[in-house]
């Protein structure tokens, strides 16, 4: 039986891409650790994933996510230009689950962005590019933001407990 159980962290982001025929495949290494004696040792693992699994991996995985994933090694052999033959052995992945999820500033920069877009909208103000406030004082846009976060704080009902 061929069967591979992994637990460990992304050491790089995922690089997807497109083969001619249409497949996605989604390249990323995961970083396990094992401890004997007292000592750490760190063991690297090429991951490779097909079709829709690459396409979840490649969008949702970053580097440093702690996972879980289950599949089956396989060696890739190939002889290049030179005539020298290599040797590639994976885990091709059949199931991926994210552990740690999403990092925090990922989840705080989308919330940032999310109330800004609710905030210009209130207002009815279409959202602008960063480079449309170069120039501007800082203070006129400290002072419209204190006045957006109010209007938006004044809407808020308390939750009776």
């Amino acid at each position: 039986m061929n069967r591979v159980l992994l637990t460990g962290r992304l050491t790089r982001d995922p690089e997807m891409r497109s083969l001619p025929s249409g497949k996605a495949v989604t390249n990323f290494s995961v970083a396990t650790n094992e401890y004997r004696g007292g000592e750490e040792r760190t063991e690297y693992h090429s991951v490779v994933t097909w079709e829709r699994l690459a396409e979840i991996c490649g969008q949702y995985l970053g580097k440093g996510q702690l996972v879980s994933l289950e599949g089956r090694l396989q060696t890739r052999r190939w002889e290049d230009d030179r005539k020298i033959k290599h040797y590639r052995t994976e885990v091709v992945a059949s199931s991926v689950e994210m552990l740690s999820g999403r990092r925090k500033k990922d989840y705080a920069v989308e919330a940032a962005a999310q109330a800004l877009e609710t905030q210009a909208e209130m207002m009815g103000i279409d959202p602008v590019d960063a480079d449309d406030f170069d120039g501007l004082d800082e203070e006129v846009v400290d002072e419209t933001a204190g006045d957006a976060l109010d209007a938006e704080s004044a809407e808020l009902e308390p939750v009776a407990a």
